[in-house]
């Protein structure tokens, strides 16, 4: 699991101006627009699931920690914001235009939120609907959400990587591999050798066919 420490030294740190060039005043932990815009997508995250508790306000102090002199207007921010999560996509719009080319900042945002989304130990539909749809709004790529999801919650089963047994961070040769690993169990030909019933070949016939789905629909996610 990897998660913002320290959100803004850490954008600080990594920041080089020459892999981004167009980000805006420089550092995003400096940058006063960055600050609000991930203060809002925090508190209202909170407030996905219709409860805002202290657990997540603590947890996005955790991963955003402001300078001392502006820990109170910061405060006054999340407290206001956190009211409702209605307006959160112009909040993500806003950062998806700030940041368009910086995509490691928006993944390290969306990384940040779910570690606010989980600190309460599990994650409501509300609030994977919530986070799906900032990452929409980054133009983060479905492979790419998959792989940070796996960082904090379990699979659910009709995740292509999970039927297919592999970390969303698999590369593209493990992929292809366990997918003909495991079609290779359900062939025909095999089911007759073990001397199974007639009706097993439909059933991993059927099982062969979800497996390909699930190869199918990782190879398209990772074209796009």
């Amino acid at each position: 699991m990897s998660f913002w420490k320290n959100l803004a030294q850490m954008a600080v740190k990594s920041f080089d101006p020459a892999d981004c060039p167009d980000c805006p005043k420089g550092p995003p932990g400096r940058d006063p627009a960055f600050a609000t815009a991930v203060t809002a997508l925090g508190a209202k995250l909170a407030m996905a699931d219709g409860l805002a508790d202290d657990t997540e306000q603590q947890a996005f102090f955790d991963v955003f920690q402001p300078e001392r002199g502006a820990y109170d207007n910061v405060l006054r921010l999340y407290d206001l914001a956190r009211q409702t999560s209605l307006g959160f996509e112009s909040y993500a719009r806003r950062l998806a235009k700030r940041y368009s080319q910086c995509p490691q900042i928006l993944e390290d945002v969306l990384e940040g939120l779910f570690h606010i989304a989980v600190s309460d130990g599990h994650l409501t539909d509300q609030e994977e609907t919530y986070l799906e749809t900032v990452s929409d709004l980054f133009e983060i790529k479905r492979a790419t959400y998959r792989r940070i999801r796996a960082g904090y919650v379990a699979p659910d089963a009709d995740d292509p990587y999970h039927i297919l047994g592999l970390s969303p961070a698999a590369a593209d040769h493990e992929i292809r591999v366990a997918r003909n690993a495991q079609l290779s169990e359900f062939h025909p030909d095999r089911i007759v050798a073990r001397g199974l019933p007639p009706e097993y070949v439909e059933i991993y016939t059927a099982k062969a066919a979800k497996i390909n789905e699930a190869y199918d629909q990782i190879r398209r996610e990772r074209a796009a």
